[in-house]
């Protein structure tokens, strides 16, 4: 039988830059050894690229939501899922709150995907009595979108909700933008 489509999925990749540097790192190591021969140069080259975005490939978590083997959606966040009824409010971070979640607020028994070059967020909160993690900090380039498909994995009348996007005021006070 056929695995049905997940709701959401995201591999977090680097950026332009990451590749960039990729790409800049096989080609100096390619220049360095030019003096040595010019075809050991341009095959280490090249075999220095194919491994750096190989490598970038399979380091780079999945965000997910999709069924389970149960068939119950469960949300995947690099290698940890966890069924979608656990999940309780789910908050979009813009930019500024995931700094700021990720910093002073952060709460260490939480679990945390996070890809520097995948700037924003989610906060989904944990509604398991029996897991002390109180809630997932995941990053993703799509938050709104990862929210929504949460909210639509959600049981009728489960406890999941969106919380809205979290901003930040010109006083740097927290603020739900709507």
């Amino acid at each position: 039988m056929p695995q049905p489509a997940p709701a959401y999925r995201e591999r977090l990749l680097p950026g332009p830059g990451g590749w960039s540097a990729a790409v800049a790192f096989a080609v100096i190591l390619g220049v360095a050894l030019w003096p040595v021969d010019d075809v050991l140069s341009i095959s280490t080259g090249v075999v220095a690229l194919v491994v750096l975005v190989a490598l970038a490939w399979w380091t780079s978590p999945v965000v997910s939501v999709s069924p389970g083997p149960d068939g119950q959606p469960v949300l995947r966040a690099g290698r940890a899922t966890i069924p979608t009824p656990l999940l309780g409010t789910t908050t979009v971070l813009d930019r500024a709150a995931m700094t700021r979640e990720l910093g002073p607020t952060l709460d260490a028994r939480a679990y945390v995907c996070l890809r520097a070059w995948a700037r924003t967020g989610l906060r989904v909160e944990l509604v398991d009595p029996a897991d002390p993690t109180p809630y997932w900090l995941v990053s993703t380039r799509r938050p709104t979108e990862l929210a929504a498909a949460l909210t639509a994995s959600a049981p009728t009348g489960g406890t999941a909700g969106t919380a809205g996007v979290m901003g930040t005021a010109a006083d740097g006070r927290d603020q739900p933008d709507r």
